[in-house]
């Protein structure tokens, strides 16, 4: 274990033995932090935090402190961050509130470029890249391997799909669907996010397929129930196509056209 004698650690902390903290960190009480983990200089972690193996954590971030929320009154929420995740200078993530499971949970493998805002409740799955100052409102469901451009700004409750990329600057108020590209300064959709996943070994087969149910979806004129019973008959084998279908007939905020 390497921690700088200027850190403040509590000392019911459980910090595995080869996790090394930088200068004037602190770290509080119920924090637990796992193998391999490196925490730089002029971090704050507290609150019940949990944080995996070897991840990186950057100068000046804050993780785990409350919820900014008005009804939250120090009660006991988590916040869980597995393994492998890259959170970079001044990133803020909250724990959750009494409102639903009481957790933020972020997966692994996710890269949190500098001044991105995760909020309270928010779940985040594998393989997701902020860009710097990204900010999710409370209560964000972001799928695997979907990518945000620098400073956007999602709204409470809004799910972003898997491998879906949202643009720079663009405002995000209803559900960005898997699969696409959305931007704008209140988010349209743009088509498929073709180089994402050839980037992720898409097929062509597959590629092609989740083409004609895009079509179908946001581009026919149908109804959204028409369009979706229609790709389900059509479609219906692809695993990809079933799970864009679930998504958005699942939507609670509405889905972004």
């Amino acid at each position: 274990m390497s921690i700088h004698p200027t850190a403040v650690i509590h000392p019911r902390a459980r910090i595995a033995e080869d996790v090394e903290i930088g200068p004037y960190t602190i770290v509080g009480e119920h924090v637990t932090i796992g193998r391999g983990t490196k925490i730089a200089s002029h971090v704050v972690i507290e609150g019940w935090t949990t944080i995996g193996e070897r991840n990186h954590i950057f100068p000046f971030s804050s993780v785990g402190t409350p919820p900014q929320d008005i009804g939250y009154r120090n009660e006991e929420t988590y916040l869980l961050i597995g393994d492998d995740n890259v959170i970079r200078e001044c990133a803020t993530i909250h724990r959750a509130t009494t409102k639903e499971e009481r957790k933020t949970v972020i997966g692994n493998n996710n890269f949190l470029m500098a001044y991105s805002h995760v909020a309270h409740d928010s779940r985040l799955g594998n393989h997701i890249t902020m860009a710097n100052s990204v900010a999710l409102g409370g209560h964000i469901v972001i799928e695997d391997y979907a990518i945000l451009g620098g400073m956007a700004a999602v709204h409470q409750f809004v799910r972003i799909g898997a491998y879906a990329i949202v643009g720079g600057l663009t405002g995000v108020g209803m559900d960005i669907p898997p699969y696409v590209t959305a931007s704008g300064s209140r988010a349209q959709l743009y088509g498929l996010n073709l180089v994402g996943l050839k980037r992720r070994g898409f097929s062509d087969e597959t590629i092609s397929t989740l083409k004609k149910a895009y079509k179908i979806v946001f581009r026919s004129g149908m109804t959204l129930e028409e369009a979706l019973k229609k790709v389900q008959t059509e479609l219906g084998d692809s695993r990809e196509v079933a799970h864009l279908v679930d998504f958005i007939r699942n939507t609670k905020r509405g889905v972004t056209r």
